[in-house]
């Protein structure tokens, strides 16, 4: 039985972990001494390093991670990462036969130009771990790409089946759905939503994963071409928008200043 485990780091980060009772790959691994710690803990061996984009909150574990295991490192083709073994592109897949998995890379640009997301199967279900592209009721900010091409990224994650488990690599879930409430009012989902999440973290328990069908319903970014949203935006920023696209960017800068 392949299991996912969220691995603290940080202030809010996720190291996010597949495994079965001897094997694991590890995603993300921003710091390497909780990854260490865990494999230590569950008597795991590590069998390959995932990275979804370049930054260092995301791949600054590498190099102690390889000093003790002798594992490919795949990472995004488009981005300069040291430590990558196996570049990768959309439409490749990463094959790890010793938990039998199989993920596909999309490609998913927009926070950085070459971040890319991973979407497979465990357990019959289906998963994304797409770093710093969609969270629970928000998305990345655009430091490197462009917003034609985060809102682009963002709907062919949408696009995904609904049932697919979202795995990002932050805890912003509560200030999201904040914001989105503040966008979308009424949206009595998101009230729910809210209850929910809080009591979650208020007993320490993370708020992911989230689905596609949870974030179609609240996530504001992935409803830019919805009446409520293109209202909202507008009326923000006092100009009428209509274009999806040029209400994702109005309303990316909104969340920028909130």
């Amino acid at each position: 039985m392949i299991q996912v485990h969220p691995i603290h780091a940080f202030n809010d980060n996720y190291i996010w972990m597949i495994h079965d009772k001897d094997h694991a790959v590890v995603i993300d691994p921003g710091d390497a001494l909780p990854v260490l710690r865990y494999l230590d803990n569950n008597n795991l061996k590590l069998i390959a390093i995932l990275i979804t984009h370049h930054h260092n909150d995301h791949v600054g574990g590498n190099t102690a991670l390889l000093e003790k295991f002798s594992v490919p490192v795949y990472g995004p083709a488009n981005e300069s990462i040291a430590t990558l073994t196996h570049h990768v592109n959309e439409g490749e897949k990463v094959q790890l036969d010793k938990l039998s998995l199989s993920l596909s890379v999309l490609d998913v640009p927009g926070h950085t130009a070459g971040h890319i997301a991973y979407h497979g199967s465990t357990n019959e279900n289906s998963v994304l771990f797409c770093g710093d592209t969609l969270f629970v009721c928000g998305c990345g900010r655009i430091f490197e790409g462009t917003a034609p091409q985060m809102y682009a990224s963002l709907q062919k994650l949408a696009n995904l089946p609904d049932e697919t488990l979202v795995y990002c690599t932050h805890e912003y879930t509560l200030s999201n759905i904040s914001f989105s409430r503040t966008v979308d009012p009424k949206n009595t989902t998101l009230e729910k939503l809210e209850i929910k999440m809080q009591d979650l973290r208020h007993r320490g328990i993370p708020t992911l994963p989230s689905s596609i069908a949870t974030e179609k319903i609240n996530n504001p970014f992935l409803r830019c071409d919805q009446p409520e949203i293109i209202s909202s935006v507008s009326n923000h920023v006092n100009q009428t928008l209509s274009e999806p696209v040029e209400v994702f960017a109005a309303l990316r800068q909104w969340k920028n200043t909130f």
